[in-house]
């Protein structure tokens, strides 16, 4: 099993920030520094510009620790457990649903997780549906598995395969594969070999890796919108970047906050990184029209600001992965020199897999070189080298195109059941007298529906109907299903219409 280690943190040197000096337009990666080559004389600096490295030190520890524990000594004589000023850390806020969903013993209960338990072993069986982390489930609440993915395991298998180990930057073949997938065939930087790229641990490895390298190269902060996914806030602060926030959503109206997003992208500091969501916005479901993803891309180019996409979700959101990747393919076209980091849990359901990648656009060959180069120095130290199976599996798939076909209608179908879904759902609770507009629910997209719900809502639907979702009142869509949706509406009518 491969950990993305903490100790990562006490490996990237941490660096001074430099700020621009000319107006003049670089590639945000020019300074890179790589052992193969390096670019010396540039007369504008680079928010990666090289410095000197500050001392490491990690703030992760606490504040008593080994050295303290290691010198108290029991009343045995012996010395007490190095362990012992340890704190419990809180419960991830999604993940630690489950937990309580677990110990409830409420036969009908309904989580907006990823969950499923047969507790056959003592002749009891509850249907557990979970609608929270966001995993793909079938109309009947199972875990489901591709035919085009198991397909190609088949074919994997009678290939006889080695278990040897991949290189640093991963499979190449899946790399190459995954920025077609996304970036397009017609691709001018990806035809000119301006795009660098390496396989990741899924999205979280990738995110991970690409803040440790604006780390390093003198970005002291991120934007991220909000709200965004929960586990990008730790994933920057880990990486030893601050995190800021742009307004994203109103939730007084349940739409997207586009003058708030605009106004807040113009008061960013010049050379700033922005993360944006490629499609599906997770956790509200509203992503840009794609005439406001133009006026986000000018105003994003106009104050020289460095866009991170986050793609999670193409091909899933849609069910169409051209319409899906239209956003980044709109940056690469106005001459943005991005970054993106992809993950191939949803789209394929490979979720333990942990298959990813993550990419850059260069100015050039040389230049995309010495960023790959760069990207490779905080993946050895962190996990040496990605998975190989979830990857092969990914290649096998996008390698034909009888079975990437396969793949479009397969997810097209999981896209369709989930809008089906996000319609019975408005109109149960429509059909119940609601007062409150719904219509949100179905001008939405992807796996997450931003339902509207206070925290005190969300606390009475776990407490009286034994139904979870998180805190914001996010449920995923997935785990809505034919049979339950009639039931998770009456709940949610229940604690929303109380007086």
């Amino acid at each position: 099993m491969i950990f993305l280690r903490q100790a990562t943190q006490t490996i990237v040197h941490r660096v001074a920030f430099a700020a621009p000096v000319s107006a003049a337009r670089s590639s945000p990666f020019c300074n890179a520094v790589a052992s193969l080559a390096t670019v010396a004389g540039s007369s504008v600096a680079s928010p990666f510009h090289a410095a000197s490295p500050a001392p490491c030190h990690s703030s992760a520890m606490p504040s008593r620790g080994f050295a303290d524990a290691a010198t108290v000594t029991t009343e045995q004589g012996g010395h007490s457990s190095p362990w012992k000023n340890f704190p419990m850390a809180p419960p991830d806020p999604i993940i630690g649903l489950t937990e309580a969903y677990l110990n409830d013993d409420f036969p009908q209960k309904v989580s907006f997780l990823s969950l499923r338990k047969n507790e056959s072993d003592v002749g009891i069986f509850f249907r557990w549906v979970n609608v929270g982390v966001g995993a793909y489930r079938c109309d009947q609440g199972n875990p489901f598995v591709l035919p085009v993915v198991r397909e190609a395991e088949r074919e994997l298998i009678k290939e006889e395969l080695d278990h040897e180990y991949s290189g640093i930057a991963g499979c190449p073949n899946f790399v190459n594969l995954a920025l077609r997938f996304v970036y397009g065939e017609d691709c001018v930087p990806l035809k000119e070999k301006r795009i660098a790229g390496v396989q990741t641990l899924s999205g979280t490895g990738g995110l991970r890796v690409f803040g440790e390298v604006l780390a390093q190269f003198g970005h002291k902060h991120i934007y991220v919108p909000n709200p965004t996914w929960g586990n990008h806030i730790p994933i920057f602060t880990n990486a030893g970047l601050e995190v800021k926030k742009y307004r994203y959503y109103d939730n007084a109206t349940c739409t997207l906050d586009f003058e708030g997003l605009i106004e807040d992208m113009k008061g960013m500091p010049e050379g700033s990184c922005i993360l944006l969501h490629a499609c599906a916005h997770n956790p509200t479901g509203m992503d840009p029209t794609p005439e406001q993803w133009k006026e986000i891309s000018r105003v994003a180019m106009e104050h020289n600001l460095l866009p991170f996409f986050d793609c999670a979700y193409q091909g899933f959101a849609s069910g169409d992965a051209r319409k899906d990747a239209a956003a980044v393919r709109m940056f690469v076209e106005d001459g943005h020199k991005i970054a993106l980091v992809q993950s191939f849990s949803k789209n394929f359901g490979l979720y333990g897999q942990r298959i990813g990648a993550l990419s850059v656009v260069a100015d050039t060959p040389e230049e995309a070189l010495r960023v790959q180069s760069q990207l490779k120095v905080h993946i050895r130290p962190s996990y040496s080298n990605p998975p190989r199976h979830g990857a092969r599996i990914v290649g096998k798939i996008l390698a034909s195109e009888e079975k990437t076909n396969e793949f479009v209608e397969q997810c097209m179908g999981m896209a369709q059941r989930i809008n089906s879904m996000r319609s019975k759902l408005r109109e149960a609770l429509e059909s119940l007298g609601s007062t409150r507009s719904w219509d949100h629910i179905t001008k939405q997209i992807g796996m997450f529906a931003y339902s509207g719900m206070s925290k005190e809502e969300v606390t009475a639907l776990r407490e009286k109907h034994h139904i979870y979702c998180t805190l914001d009142g996010r449920i995923s869509m997935a785990g809505v299903t034919s049979n339950n949706v009639e039931y998770i509406a009456r709940a949610i009518h229940d604690v929303t219409e109380r007086k």
